[in-house]
């Protein structure tokens, strides 16, 4: 489809955004955004959300759907809190988590950003059941965050994407553990461009890597300075399956970027930040789930196909 201004549009707004807010929340909360997501086996859609309160801090909150669309039952406290005795790195709270089922451990994974008096790190968890999990504790130093776990190891190591700030700039990494606590092996994958760019000087990773037969699809997030502030904007690139860290196509527009009210005015105006996905039952569809202004929850709509065949022929190796 093509947008009024000529564009190929990759992703389509729901009719029903924002799907998610903060009026929607069973316990008072500021601002509600930056939902990890995942298809639970039955089919649910759970979103763990950032959930941040009148202090500035937040944590995580569970919200499942049988459409992943409305009819959220919202868990009636916290589902993840900060733990600030056992893990003093999470003191001024957790957030963005982005969730990878990982079929060796039969566990979700979540990365999530610790922030801490020294700035924000990268934390992982685990869980079964999106009711008790086991902490792994800081993975990646300050300041690191917009992390994600690969579903499976890369030649015997588990993988996580992140992204360093570095005296460079701020670009996305990968890491290699045996063990999900040792971490090493990092690699440079995508670097931030420079100049008049869309993603010049900063880019994230934004959900986790989806895997597809070409290669790994990554959505990632750069951010432009301008004299108003910065705008949050969309990129795909695809990685190498055997070895993520090689870039086969990087697409040099962006895809996606605020345009809806919702987008442009909130806490942080101008901002679509999508943090989880997932795939409708061809294998082919993505629900992406985005922040907006920092302020609720959107959804989104893709293809892969469409996404591999516009990076044909918008991409650059």
């Amino acid at each position: 489809m093509t947008s009024n201004n000529g564009f190929e549009e990759l992703f389509h707004r729901h009719e029903k955004n924002p799907i998610l807010t903060a009026a929607d929340w069973p316990y008072p909360v500021h601002t509600v955004f930056n939902a990890g997501a995942t298809r639970l086996d039955d089919g649910t859609t759970l979103l763990l959300c950032r959930v941040e309160d009148r202090r500035g801090h937040s944590h995580l909150c569970a919200a499942r759907s049988a459409n992943g669309v409305d009819g959220w039952v919202i868990d009636r406290e916290p589902t993840l809190r900060p733990d600030m005795k056992n893990y003093p790195e999470e003191i001024w709270g957790i957030e963005d988590p982005r969730i990878t089922y990982v079929n060796e451990l039969g566990k979700y994974a979540i990365a999530y950003t610790a922030f801490s008096r020294g700035g924000p790190g990268v934390a992982l968890a685990l869980t079964e059941d999106f009711l008790h999990f086991e902490r792994c504790g800081l993975i990646m130093q300050p300041e690191d965050k917009d992390a994600a776990l690969l579903p499976r190891r890369i030649d015997g190591n588990f993988a996580l994407i992140h992204r360093p700030v570095t005296d460079s700039g701020a670009h996305i990494w990968i890491s290699y553990s045996p063990d999900l606590r040792n971490w090493g092996g990092h690699k440079l994958v995508l670097q931030a461009r420079r100049g008049a760019w869309w993603d010049a000087n900063r880019v994230g990773l934004s959900p986790p890597l989806i895997e597809t037969p070409r290669g790994w699809l990554m959505l990632y997030h750069g951010v432009r300075q301008t004299p108003g502030g910065c705008l949050y904007r969309l990129g795909v690139a695809l990685l190498d399956l055997n070895k993520p860290e090689q870039c086969l196509l990087r697409g040099e527009p962006w895809i996606f970027g605020p345009e809806a009210p919702y987008e442009r005015n909130g806490d942080v105006g101008d901002v679509t930040f999508p943090c989880g996905y997932t795939l409708g039952d061809d294998g082919d569809r993505i629900n992406l789930y985005y922040g907006a202004a920092d302020t609720s929850v959107a959804l989104a709509t893709g293809s892969i196909r469409q996404l591999l065949n516009w990076l044909d022929e918008h991409g650059i190796a």
